[in-house]
């Protein structure tokens, strides 16, 4: 399993690394160039979907297809949550007809209701357990 952590870097702005090298630079909404915590949930819903749509889509379509997966919602912040978040995949199904498009976004659908593990946990709900280490 990869190995994931956010080390503290300034006032309210973090790293976040994973075992495989990856990093992502996080922070509040002041702050240029980063991401906010909101803004990588959203994110990754939306790459889930991408990544959970490849298959059939690029099956269909051919590997070189493009597509856009675009994640939208704002937040309350009298409760800290994000109540609705709304998401739309732009693909060009304009090779095929009607029917072959519309029986391909069912395939869609279903794969990303199916394997998006980011979705299907968000729509679950999750525990979350804290642990706090000191020395």
């Amino acid at each position: 399993m990869t190995d994931l952590w956010v080390q503290r870097t300034g006032t309210r702005r973090y790293t976040g690394q994973s075992s495989r090298g990856a990093e992502v630079l996080i922070g509040s909404e002041d702050v240029d160039g980063v991401f906010t915590p909101g803004e990588l949930l959203k994110i990754a819903l939306a790459a889930c979907t991408g990544m959970s749509s490849d298959r059939p889509l690029s099956r269909r379509l051919g590997d070189d297809y493009d597509a856009t997966v675009r994640v939208s919602g704002a937040a309350d912040r009298e409760n800290e949550v994000y109540p609705l978040l709304s998401e739309t995949l732009e693909v060009d199904l304009s090779e095929l007809d009607p029917e072959a498009a519309q029986r391909l976004l069912v395939v869609v659908e279903r794969a990303v209701d199916k394997v998006c593990t980011v979705g299907r946990t968000i729509k679950a709900g999750a525990q979350v357990d804290l642990t706090i280490e000191t020395d």
